[in-house]
């Protein structure tokens, strides 16, 4: 599947400081990310890049070439950018050699080669190299609700860790904010050509059925090989359904109507190339029978909401599109958090567990109501007695009104933070 872009801003992106960053510590960058989420538009986008040779791995001349001298086409130029390196992941380990031998040589280059990929090289059963010491590895995402804006950046969600939470009111209510919402963004998603190019459902329905069927006919086919596609296809439906629920691999394959390892291998698939996300349970043993199933969201809250027939929008696509933000947010930073949820057996719940590497906690509750109530907050205040340690709590909300709603936790307008 492809796009011209023609009409297509050239929106700055959160993720663009992070690679110029790694482009000048290391030979090699990474950026990974699901189809048509920008990765080459980035790439030639960034003034310091222009001096590289791109070399599509989508062209079949290209790969013919990788295929017969990978180490000859990695040296047409000086400073080479790989595109779609899955399409013949032999090449990373031919760009190890070539990096080593530079090193060997004491010509150890930064920013030699930088490569994009729409699958986890680092998962990929046919990379045997992960270029540990060689590379960084930066992921595109979806475009956040800012990039779209202009802003080249995601939620304020580092202010919450560097305020002291007794001044969170004051922070959010100091910030200048547009009001918005949040079924818009949903139904538009992250995907540049569909949430910028395009101004009709009807577009937008199009562009999402075509993207699906390149993704079973063509992305799935470079990651593994499909015995029949329409189960996996059942399988994504299924999980669109989901959104926002435990991931119960075993109901879904009797649901899609598969083997259980089918659906296990299919569901990493998915996660695999940037589509399926699943948020492992915050676990620390504080004596607290934890549920340890994890909750299954898309990276594109629109692809989830096609994928399972644009059904009505419910809180659990709020959750999405909180999601996706957190997503943009945690790979633009050096040190990455986790993403988390945490619920109890007896039902107890927080969607969202922030945990910075430092230990540092940040626990989410999402309502898509206008009017949220003190009962809304009960699963942040049971996690934050629990943690007591954790800077504080964020209820979100579709509404107007930012106020303190229970001890250390904020209730405020999703748009604000977002």
């Amino acid at each position: 599947m492809t796009s011209s872009g023609e009409n297509r801003p050239n929106l700055p992106r959160f993720a663009g400081k992070h690679l110029l960053a790694s482009t000048n510590a290391l030979p090699v960058t990474v950026l990974m990310g699901s189809r048509q989420t920008g990765k080459s538009t980035l790439v030639r986008s960034l003034p310091s890049l222009k001096d590289h040779l791109l070399l599509t791995l989508d062209r079949a001349d290209i790969r013919e070439q990788a295929q017969r001298d990978p180490h000859a086409l990695l040296r047409s130029a000086p400073r080479v950018i790989i595109d779609e390196i899955q399409r013949d992941p032999a090449l990373v380990l031919a760009i190890k050699e070539i990096v080593d031998q530079n090193a060997y040589a004491g010509q150890r280059a930064v920013g030699q080669f930088i490569v994009t990929g729409s699958a986890n090289l680092l998962e990929m059963q046919r990379v045997n190299e992960s270029l540990a010491g060689r590379a960084a590895y930066t992921t595109l995402w979806p475009m956040s609700r800012r990039e779209q804006l202009g802003q080249g950046t995601a939620g304020t969600w580092s202010d919450f860790f560097n305020t002291a939470t007794s001044d969170w009111l004051d922070l959010v209510q100091s910030t200048t904010a547009i009001a918005a919402d949040w079924r818009e963004l949903a139904r538009v998603g992250g995907y540049p050509t569909p949430a910028i190019e395009q101004t009709t459902e009807d577009d937008r329905a199009l562009w999402f059925q075509g993207y699906i069927e390149t993704y079973l006919d063509r992305d799935l086919r470079d990651l593994a090989s499909l015995n029949n596609p329409l189960d996996m296809r059942r399988l994504m439906r299924i999980a669109a359904h989901r959104v926002g629920q435990l991931v119960n691999r075993s109901a879904w394959a009797n649901e899609a109507g598969v083997a259980p390892t089918t659906a296990f291998r299919y569901l990493d698939l998915l996660e695999q190339s940037y589509q399926l996300i699943r948020l492992e349970v915050y676990a620390v043993n504080r004596g607290k029978r934890l549920i340890k199933s994890p909750k299954a969201y898309w990276s594109d809250t629109a692809m989830a909401w096609h994928l399972a027939g644009t059904p009505p929008l419910s809180g659990f696509h709020f959750e999405n599109v909180v999601v996706q933000d957190l997503l943009v947010w945690r790979d633009a930073q050096l040190q990455k958090p986790a993403i988390m949820h945490w619920r109890t057996t007896t039902q107890d719940e927080v969607d969202f567990v922030v945990e910075q590497p430092n230990g540092r906690l940040l626990a989410i509750e999402c309502k898509s109501s206008d009017r949220p109530t003190h009962d809304d907050a009960d699963g942040l205040r049971l996690f934050l007695r629990e943690y007591p340690a954790a800077v504080g709590g964020l209820l979100l909300h579709s509404g107007t009104e930012t106020r303190w709603i229970a001890d250390r936790v904020l209730s405020v307008p999703w748009w604000r933070v977002m």
